[in-house]
């Protein structure tokens, strides 16, 4: 997705080799005309898959997951990090380690809202070593749901999550694929690459 890749390159800032910060945007402040783009971006990649719902995690993933939501015209579902007063039984759970934050949280979703019945799209603003994803897909696996496919925002080709999801057979669309970060330069993967 050419537009995305020169947001990137725009207003994205490149912090180590393995980090790029795109809060301008994305993940603190949202760009809701762009965020739209790639809602309806989603929802063409995924058109005719039979979604039902949309599956994501707090809290950087709900907004290009609202607006495949609203493009596709299902719910949209973001697991939660922390239990509330609200939140605290009748859940899936699944425990999620974060390399960026170092640390691990347990991520729940009520049982009221995701089911057998349901054909889940899975949807996160990165991807870089899976395992928020993977969480994420272990939760509809407990439901029972079935998985259709896994939409990233920005995966971060150098690392090994993408592969990780490919080689288990699951479906993933990346809106943009960094190949390096190295000298503070951002360089995409060429879609042969990803796809392989």
């Amino acid at each position: 997705m050419e537009a995305l890749k020169q947001k990137i390159l725009t207003d994205g800032k490149v912090l180590s080799d393995s980090v790029i910060k795109v809060d301008a945007f994305l993940n603190h402040q949202v760009d809701p005309l762009f965020m739209q783009t790639i809602g309806e971006e989603f929802a063409f990649r995924f058109a005719n898959s039979g979604i039902t719902k949309i599956l994501t995690l707090e809290s950087s993933g709900i907004a290009p997951a609202v607006m495949a939501g609203l493009s596709l015209q299902v719910p949209v579902i973001f697991a939660r990090k922390r239990k509330s007063l609200t939140l605290n039984e009748y859940l899936y759970s699944a425990e999620v380690y974060s390399y960026t934050k170092n640390e691990s949280n347990e991520i729940s979703v009520s049982k009221d809202y995701i089911d057998s019945h349901d054909v889940v799209l899975v949807i996160d603003d990165f991807l870089a070593n899976g395992q928020a994803v993977l969480g994420l897909i272990d939760l509809a696996e407990q439901a029972g749901a079935a998985l259709k496919g896994v939409g990233i925002v920005i995966e971060k080709g150098f690392q090994k999550g993408g592969e990780l999801l490919r080689d288990r057979g699951i479906h993933v669309e990346s809106l943009a694929t960094i190949a390096s970060l190295a000298d503070g330069h951002v360089t995409f993967q060429t879609e042969e690459a990803v796809l392989r």
